[in-house]
């Protein structure tokens, strides 16, 4: 609740409490789903200048009579990446706020990968104009690693002017936890800089006295976790666990058993990273209630984790419920089985109604992060370069499993033709490469994936976590020379080839990783995109596109491929093929 009010704002705020002034609106006859009280009441709810007076039958300007429609706190993403909507701000909000989202913590790690402070400054201006309340944590690894080569390095002198900001709001998913647990100072000089303001963590299967030295140094939350077991131990060591339902890593039903009445206020829903097509064909955070709604937990329980639990993890004071003081971000819906906004309001204003959204977007100027894809090496040497000659034996390839990030290390004997290792569409098995595009230095790994689906052809994405260097798959070197080529001319984006043939492409030029192109007609693009992908094989698959950003990541295990080549996680270093 607001504490910076002067004696009269106080004087003011009491007569409207308690009914002796007219105020600007009243809910009656709502059945409001109380976080704070873990209960459903009936309730006539008082709203004043953007935030709620309290409860009784007020005199008001406006009165809305909700013949008993629910009415619970707005909803909070707890952690998400705006990048991997592959929109920007203004664009994001448009989408997420008639789906009950009326605020996120956001990470903009996966631009400032690619512009630096820059591209923060620009979340942050892009931010300041729509009504969806969003709060940023500073990127605490750019890069993510040093097994990578990203468009930007920032230190904590770096990060130090944003810390004033109103909106930013602590350090970001602390994702090198090697350098942590070794103590290196630049990654130590960013926690202490964030001066008791949250700090997010990001340790997959971290544990035991490991784990106990990366919480000791600071960092209180998790949303890495893939099995109960591991969320347990997170929760014993005193963090917060967030439930993850992104695209790629969907771990909210396997996580869910370990959440009960003891500890649920200490549990929390983030999408991460959520495609565009996800949200729109299922929804935002209102998806993940759903879901686990449907999967056995209680209605007031998915709301608390969707609303005050986020808040008081993050400091939030006066967003994350409906009580006296708290700000008048609500929604409005119809069924306690089947949880959907029919209105959104935030302030006390309405945004979003019929799941569409009342807000026209005003852009923020986007022209100095355009153009981000430099190429220097001609074709027949990145041919080159593509070849990986035959050794004789089993090679390492990077395995994929459905639903997860986390990847295998598997050894598999390849195909060989003319003395080089080749795709093998019989085991599931594609060629990989990642190039570097950010300063023309064109490094580039090589290496092989299995379980993409990818029958023929290739596809490609400037969208490759967290470096975002151009990450192309496929079944023959042609059509992925063809694709390395297409998003070099576009700027960054995705696309797919097969024979030879652009199949479909979607330009991102914002940064390589986002579009500010009407909703509408960006969401037709990505469907026709993926429409085009059954040609390839990948009907029916998990987003291909999204899968395949992840293969770059080098911070979460077992295998992963960048531009310095293919890359073991767990100890850290760089693996030859064979």
């Amino acid at each position: 609740m607001r504490s910076d009010r002067n004696v009269q704002q106080m004087q003011e705020i009491i007569r409207q409490a308690a009914g002796r002034q007219e105020i600007d609106l009243c809910l009656k006859n709502a059945r409001l789903v109380n976080v704070l009280s873990g209960e459903i009441h009936r309730a006539n709810i008082g709203i004043h200048q953007g935030q709620f007076v309290g409860f009784g039958d007020y005199a008001a300007r406006e009165c809305l009579d909700l013949a008993g429609a629910y009415v619970c706190p707005g909803l909070i993403d707890a952690h998400v990446h705006i990048e991997s909507t592959m929109l920007v701000p203004e664009r994001f909000a448009g989408v997420v706020m008639p789906r009950g989202t009326t605020a996120v913590i956001a990470d903009p790690h996966e631009i400032a990968n690619v512009c630096g402070v820059a591209g923060i400054r620009y979340m942050l201006e892009a931010a300041a104009r729509t009504p969806l309340r969003i709060f940023y944590m500073l990127p605490s690894c750019v890069p993510a690693s040093p097994l990578e080569t990203a468009g930007a390095q920032l230190t904590a002198r770096d990060l130090a002017q944003f810390w004033d900001h109103p909106q930013v709001i602590g350090l970001a998913e602390v994702m090198d936890y090697p350098a942590v647990l070794a103590g290196q100072e630049s990654v130590l000089d960013k926690i202490a800089a964030a001066g008791g303001r949250p700090v997010d963590g990001h340790a997959p299967g971290l544990q035991g006295r490991l784990l106990s030295a990366y919480i000791a140094a600071g960092i209180g939350s998790d949303h890495e976790c893939s099995r109960p077991e591991e969320m347990r131990e997170k929760l014993r060591c005193g963090m917060r666990v967030m439930l993850r339902q992104g695209s790629a890593a969907r771990n909210l039903l396997d996580l869910l058993p370990a959440v009960n009445s003891h500890n649920s206020r200490r549990c929390i829903w983030a999408t991460d990273d959520r495609n565009l097509l996800d949200i729109v064909a299922e929804g935002h955070v209102d998806q993940l209630i759903r879901l686990a709604c449907q999967n056995g937990l209680d209605l007031i329980t998915a709301v608390q984790m969707a609303t005050i639990n986020t808040a008081e993890w993050f400091g939030l004071k006066g967003l994350g419920a409906i009580a006296p003081g708290y700000a008048a971000d609500f929604i409005i819906f119809e069924e306690i089985d089947h949880f959907c906004p029919r209105e959104v309001y935030i302030g006390g204003q309405p945004v979003a109604r019929a799941k569409k959204s009342l807000v026209e977007p005003v852009l923020a100027d986007t022209a100095a992060l355009r153009s981000r894809v430099i190429l220097n090496l001609p074709e027949a040497e990145l041919q080159r370069r593509l070849e990986v000659p035959d050794a004789g034996g089993p090679v390492p390839v990077i395995g994929v499993s459905p639903g997860q990030i986390i990847t295998e290390k598997l050894h598999l004997e390849l195909p060989v033709q003319d003395g080089l290792l080749a795709a093998d569409p019989q085991q599931d098995v594609a060629k990989l490469a990642v190039l570097e595009r950010h300063h023309g230095q064109n490094s580039l790994g090589v290496g092989f994936v299995r379980g993409l689906g990818l029958k023929r052809g290739a596809i490609a994405a400037t969208v490759a976590h967290d470096a975002h260097n151009l990450i192309v798959a496929g079944m023959n070197d042609r059509d992925m020379l063809q694709c390395i080529f297409t998003l070099a001319r576009a700027g960054g984006g995705l696309c797919a080839v097969a024979g030879g043939e652009l199949l479909g492409l979607v330009e991102l030029p914002v940064a390589g990783l986002m579009s500010d192109w009407p909703v509408d007609r960006f969401h037709q693009l990505l469907l026709n995109l993926h429409r085009s992908l059954s040609r390839l094989g990948l009907a029916g698959k998990q987003d291909p596109f999204m899968m395949l950003s992840f293969l770059a990541l080098p911070v979460i295990p077992a295998l992963r491929l960048t531009d310095r080549g293919l890359i073991d996680v767990r100890e850290q270093k760089i693996i030859k093929l064979p």
